[in-house]
């Protein structure tokens, strides 16, 4: 089957293929109840060395890069308080973790989550972490450029394999909030 985007001729539904998926993403796509049936959301098989966003458009096409998102997990501060949250943005963007994060999130202080904190609070692997199956009680902030989008490419939960969902579905995921300038360009 092809891709909705980008030359992926090996796109499959990803109810289809939950073995090929991180353990909380089968289990979020098992359980989907968003507004697209769960077998619009696609899983294209890619080179697991090429993850990162510079390799990957390199590999599989420059004209990726403004159709696919990031999801990076930070650590808020507020009162003594840390919650840990998803950020989507796009991947030509950075996320404004000092402005609209902070704002979004109503914390004092707020930034990247260390490496062993983000993997292993998602189990999901570093480079593949993605919003579909985050921990349900996370806030995740949804950059209103990637919810607006028809299709948007992101990670599978591993390095090896994408998802392709429409931008609209992310935005319908647990604890989520579309945000205007969550990712700034330049």
């Amino acid at each position: 089957m092809r891709a909705p985007i980008g030359e992926f001729d090996n796109a499959r539904p990803a109810p289809e293929v939950l073995d090929q998926l991180a353990a909380p993403v089968a289990t979020a796509v098992r359980g989907w109840e968003g507004p697209v049936p769960a077998d619009q959301l696609f899983h294209v098989d890619t080179d697991p060395e090429k993850a990162d966003t510079a390799a990957f458009v390199e590999a599989y096409g420059q004209e990726l890069l403004e159709s696919s998102a990031n999801c990076v997990v930070v650590a808020a501060k507020q009162g003594g308080v840390r919650t840990l949250a998803g950020c989507v943005v796009l991947s030509a963007a950075r996320v404004d973790v000092n402005g609209a994060v902070r704002r979004g999130l109503g914390a004092r202080k707020v930034s990247f989550a260390p490496h062993e904190t983000a993997v292993g609070e998602t189990g999901m692997e570093y480079g593949g972490i993605t919003p579909v199956g985050l921990p349900g009680d996370w806030p995740l902030l949804v950059d209103a450029e990637v919810a607006a989008l028809p299709w948007v490419l992101i990670g599978s939960g591993s390095r090896r394999g994408k998802l392709i969902v429409p931008g609209k579905a992310l935005a319908s995921l647990p604890g989520a909030e579309v945000v205007e300038g969550l990712g700034l360009r330049g």
